[in-house]
């Protein structure tokens, strides 16, 4: 046995007392063992991973008790000088967020070589060949180049293959990945996960990785062991895990995962969330939900014919579509022109969006499925007129309004809203809910104050969340209750046509499966035309009635959900790879 960890208990100050984020877990993680810390956001994985490194801030964090046994020494007694030694050396860690993770000011070369003179004895020049070796196996090109570049230069994928390189750099036992992979196109994804494989197996190092995603758990891991509330619900082995889950929370998570074939039905969601400092602090009574969760397996399984099973004849594949066109794009070219010459000419130009064309029907779900950089986001956002259109033509029942000034496009803006991305930063953190949401009606309509202000509540109660969300600021909610506050606003001015942009890339998968709900829901009920961007093909191929792919600006093919369950439909190329890069539902499954 590698590591042992035996009742480790990690509590942070908080204003009601002290919170056990990680409450008396123990487990234990062998040589070449790959284990996956499994849970929801805020389940306390990260911090267990943070204790182990003893990279807890205290204050007001604090490991007040328990064992960390590596190699039977408990690092929790040794001197801070003797802890360095191991953090690096026997023991690696690579960060969630590499861009937050990387310094901005060092070249990437420059922090590999910190990490490995930190740690041996080499002279600087013998540290630069080793940096570079490690560049060349995490599969980084052009090393000597890319060692001069700065962490902005590089996309998502090679920031995390630098900070892959940099912790292994030293060779240590242990490596932790702290969601290495999260909101990671499909097929970086999948080439961050054959990597570490291959890392794993070829220097014989052990694994524990942290994730939400059961699919990267089927894909890497020997062992699971399931978090909620700081306390671990659940161990076995990773076919056990997925074959017979015994405790209710698993099962349920793994129900909420959306996948192509239960398309038409709702997606199983998980009637609580997972509890908050106060929650604890005050004492969540944990066994309620478990009953809860097993009243609920039991009352469907007692009624077969149950809401799920009845909404499963409501899938659009087997409805006639509406072809009545609501939006269409002739020929949309957006450019973006940037080093310019002391003559004002453009040194290099990047076509974002290439001439592309499509139509969207009245009342259907269009996705549009492709890696980061494709020009997902920017076609959205260009529809939408948030960003100035080169040429071609954007087409809205039949009129051109990729021409329109500002202030006769302001109708058709009313019409057309958007769901961002990522709901942290498109809300203002100064403003209140009741303000966020209020704002689109004091531009767009000529409701009195206290009719916004019943619109507000009214949203509030779609989207459900609760009144008492009416006076918060965004910093309070979790991140699928602020994507909420997104769509409530989207659905503020009762538009005809959203652009959702990722909304659930970065959200767990119970928090995913009620936005996704959510979305259905609304859809059925106001009949609205999505335009649904993502990376994620299980949640494309669940959601959408039609699929586009896109690849530099361009669109490489228009294809039906199905075709993404079928292996001998034929595709392009580059469309087998993004399903060829779809984690595995089940250990025993090989890919497509």
């Amino acid at each position: 046995m590698l590591l042992e960890v035996k009742n480790l208990v990690t509590s942070f100050k908080t204003p009601w007392g002290r919170f056990r984020a990680v409450d008396e877990i123990s487990f234990s993680l062998n040589d070449s063992e790959c284990l996956a810390l499994v849970g929801e956001s805020g389940c306390g994985k990260s911090v267990t991973a943070l204790s182990i490194m003893r990279l807890i801030q205290d204050p007001p964090g604090l490991i007040e008790s328990g064992e960390l046994l590596l190699k039977g020494q408990d690092l929790l007694k040794l001197p801070e000088s003797k802890m360095r030694k191991v953090r690096g050396g026997e023991i690696s860690m690579i960060f969630q967020e590499p861009m937050t993770s990387l310094n901005p000011v060092f070249s990437i070369g420059n922090q590999i070589d910190e990490a490995i003179l930190l740690h041996t004895n080499l002279s600087r020049s013998k540290a630069r060949k080793k940096t570079l070796e490690m560049m060349e196996l995490v599969g980084i090109p052009d090393v000597k180049e890319r060692a001069e570049f700065y962490p902005h230069q590089l996309s998502g994928g090679l920031r995390q293959r630098v900070m892959i390189a940099m912790a292994l750099a030293c060779e240590p036992a242990i490596l932790i990945a702290d969601e290495p992979t999260t909101a990671l196109d499909v097929s970086i994804q999948a080439q961050i996960l054959d990597l570490l494989r291959g890392l794993q197996k070829k220097m014989g190092m052990s694994l524990l990785m942290i994730t939400h995603d059961f699919g990267v758990v089927a894909e890497i891991a020997d062992r699971v062991a399931v978090m909620y509330g700081g306390k671990i619900v659940e161990s076995a082995s990773v076919t056990d895990i997925f074959d017979y889950p015994k405790h209710p929370y698993t099962r349920a998570l793994q129900r909420s995962i959306p996948e192509i074939k239960k398309r038409g039905q709702p997606l199983y969601s998980i009637p609580f969330s997972v509890p908050d400092a106060e929650e604890l602090i005050k004492g969540a009574d944990l066994e309620s939900r478990w009953k809860q969760l097993r009243d609920l397996e039991e009352s469907k399984a007692e009624s077969p014919n149950s809401p799920t099973v009845e909404k499963a004849s409501s899938d659009p594949a087997k409805k006639d579509l509406n072809t009545e066109v609501f939006v269409e794009l002739k020929d949309l070219k957006v450019h973006f022109h940037i080093k310019k010459s002391i003559f004002g000419r453009p040194l290099q130009t990047v076509r974002a969006v290439d001439g592309v064309s499509f139509k969207v029907n009245k009342g259907e779900t269009l996705g549009l499925v492709g890696e980061s950089g494709c020009g997902k986001s920017t076609l959205g956002r260009s529809i939408l007129r948030l960003l100035p259109v080169e040429s071609g033509g954007i087409f809205v029942e039949g009129k051109d309004v990729s021409r329109l000034r500002h202030r006769d496009f302001k109708a058709y803006r009313r019409r057309l809203q958007m769901v961002f991305q990522d709901p942290f930063s498109s809300l203002n953190p100064r403003m209140r809910v009741k303000d966020i949401i209020e704002e689109p009606l004091i531009l767009h309509s000529n409701l009195k104050s206290i009719d916004r202000l019943a619109r507000v509540r009214e949203l509030l109660h779609t989207v459900g969340l609760a009144r008492s969300s009416i006076d918060k600021f965004p910093h309070e909610f979790s991140g699928g209750q602020r994507q909420r506050i997104s769509i409530a606003r989207a659905l503020a001015v009762k538009p005809s046509f959203l652009v959702a942009d990722e909304p659930v890339s970065a959200l767990d998968v119970s928090i995913q499966a009620q936005i996704l709900n959510l979305l259905q829901d609304l859809k059925s009920e106001f009949g609205l035309t999505y335009l649904f961007i993502s990376h994620d093909l299980n949640v494309i191929g669940y959601l959408c009635d039609r699929v586009i792919v896109m690849k530099d600006g361009k669109i490489v093919e228009e294809i039906k959900p199905h075709d993404l369950l079928t292996s001998d439909t034929p595709l392009e190329d580059y469309t087998r790879k993004l399903l060829n890069s779809i984690p595995r539902r089940h250990p025993n499954q090989k890919r497509v």
